[in-house]
């Protein structure tokens, strides 16, 4: 049996080299990042020092405490804003319906730094909104700068995917179990509390840990709307490049702290979902039902509600493209002289945004296809090893993707540092997970039959998977991939880290010209290229899938 299952073919070929890619561009980045974190800045010597230093002061520690109080307190909010949002649209009809649902994606895909200069733009000290109630009422808004600013913004991207989670559990509950609560004598509330929301509970604790994790993760909101407000990715940052710079080993220690936190989230999420999780089938999906009276107008006004303040970053951006400028500042008039000067002078960034997230993409679609069967049709201790070492990444915040490649690349022979290379990894590393779980999924519902008919008409094993397996699975795939390579356009996290001038990105070029004050017109112009090609790219996953919507 061992024999047989390990017989040197290309299936081998292929685990041998993915174990490999992962070992060299994900354990090893990894190892240098303990090593660096551990060791003593001054000696150079094994130590705990930076650990220490970290404990002992409190502007150091209390930024922990802040990333926790930012990620915690968006959570909560995401939870209770997409969870009801959720519900209401299920179990009621909803007007526009199509149209809710594309907004709450297009809210979930755009990038939460846009968010920030968006708002930045309306309620910033000088923006318009607190302009025109400064001058017309005399009254001042609160700070869009600090903790709160950070969660409206956090809060108005993450409540998506809990949307998106808890409405996709919603359709698998069996209208009989709520028809036989309500026989019971069970009051709308009750059902709610005690039926309805704990079947559904293991999945929105999903949704709830992926809110979290950007939460906690983040670097472009904090750094643009923080202020005297210190969070870790920002501290790590600083650390590591900025104020603080020529801190790596200390920074190297904020970031193992931060990885270790998200594993343990990860785990702990893990396991209450296996505790938990039951398997539901919905032979009776829930009918929705038609609000008549106040309570039609609270729920529409509710849903309308949250998605006008989360979509208000994608509208304002595009609209203040057009405004006409001069330097940094707006002036009255329109104009299309921002566009003219990112395409006259920003040109290399757009061309490297596409360039490389198109790199990246077939890079994750191939890998994707190889791993997932591996993982899924071939399954021994390698391959379940595979596994765990791909959904790595997963846990391991943006911004410490980029500091753990630039510590492991910045010497010869593997001197990456200021090449497209390093970036097209840090995407691939970024995005790979997300891929290859779409992909593992995919093939679970292909049936191995129609390999063996390939297979029993004379074709090799390996011919099989690539006549009949790979072309079911492609579709798919490649609608999974769509989703990751918006989030690759969008990448700002690792890519702020990575950049040079010759390889600065979109995200990058927008945050750069935010965080110097240097134009606000050139700014969105780039973000409005952006938010237009993540709607281009639904419409082509929409296309590809045949789906009018998306779940997760």
């Amino acid at each position: 049996m061992t024999s047989r299952r390990f017989k040197f073919d290309f299936w081998l070929i292929v685990l041998i080299v993915s174990l490999a890619a992962v070992g060299l561009f994900v354990i090893y980045p990894l190892s240098n990042l303990v090593a660096t974190g551990f060791q003593d800045q001054q000696t150079g010597y094994f130590s705990l020092v930076n650990f220490q230093t970290f404990f002992e002061r409190p502007f150091f520690y209390q930024a922990l405490f802040r990333s926790f109080a930012v990620a915690f307190t968006t959570t909560a909010l995401a939870v209770l804003l997409g969870a009801s949002m959720a519900y209401f649209s299920t179990m009621y009809k909803i007007k526009g319906k199509r149209v809710v649902d594309i907004l709450v994606i297009v809210s979930m895909l755009s990038p939460p730094f846009v968010g920030a200069m968006s708002w930045i733009l309306l309620a910033g000290r000088n923006g318009y909104l607190s302009r025109f109630l400064r001058d017309l009422f005399g009254m001042e808004l609160p700070s869009i700068y600090g903790f709160g600013g950070i969660v409206l913004v956090m809060t108005l991207s993450t409540y998506p995917l809990i949307y998106l989670f808890t409405r996709g559990a919603l359709r698998k509950v069996d209208a009989s179990l709520i028809e036989a609560s309500e026989s019971l004598g069970c009051s709308p509330l009750k059902k709610t509390l005690t039926l309805t929301f704990p079947l559904i509970a293991p999945t929105i604790l999903a949704g709830s840990l992926l809110a979290f994790m950007d939460a906690f993760s983040d670097f472009g909101t904090p750094m643009l709307l923080g202020e005297r407000f210190l969070v870790m990715p920002v501290l790590i940052f600083r650390g590591f490049l900025g104020e603080l710079g020529g801190w790596r080993n200390f920074a190297a220690a904020l970031s193992l702290i931060m990885v270790v936190i998200s594993i343990v989230m990860f785990l702990a999420q893990k396991y209450i979902i296996g505790k938990k999780s039951f398997t539901m089938s919905s032979l009776r999906p829930i009918q929705q039902k038609t609000l008549k009276g106040p309570a039609a107008v609270l729920v529409h006004f509710f849903i309308y509600g949250v998605l006008a303040f989360s979509t208000i970053p994608q509208t304002f951006v595009i609209y203040t493209s057009f405004r006409a400028t001069r330097g940094p500042i707006f002036i009255d008039g329109f104009s299309f002289a921002s566009y003219e000067r990112v395409f006259r002078v920003l040109g290399t960034a757009i061309r490297n945004t596409y360039v490389y997230g198109l790199i990246a993409i077939a890079i994750i679609v191939v890998m994707s296809l190889f791993i997932s069967y591996l993982t899924t049709r071939r399954k021994n201790f390698f391959t379940s090893l595979l596994d765990s070492l791909t959904m790595l990444p997963f846990v391991i915040p943006g911004s410490i993707i980029g500091i753990i490649l630039i510590l492991a690349f910045n010497s010869r022979p593997l001197l990456l540092i200021g090449t497209p290379a390093i970036m097209i990894l840090a995407f691939v590393i970024r995005r790979l997970p997300y891929t290859l779980r779409s992909s593992s999924a995919i093939l679970r519902q292909i049936s191995p039959s129609i390999e063996e008919a390939a297979i029993s008409l004379g074709d090799s094993p390996v011919k099989s998977f690539f006549k009949t397996t790979a072309i079911v699975m492609m579709p798919g795939v490649i609608s999974g991939a769509v989703l990751s390579w918006i989030t690759i356009i969008n990448e700002l996290n690792a890519a702020v880290i990575l950049f040079n001038v010759r390889t600065q990105t979109m995200p990058v070029v927008i945050y750069n010209e935010l965080h110097r004050g240097a134009g606000f017109g050139p700014a969105s112009a780039l973000a409005s290229i952006l938010i237009l090609t993540t709607v281009v790219s639904l419409a082509l996953f929409f296309k590809l899938t045949g789906k009018t919507e998306i779940s997760l």
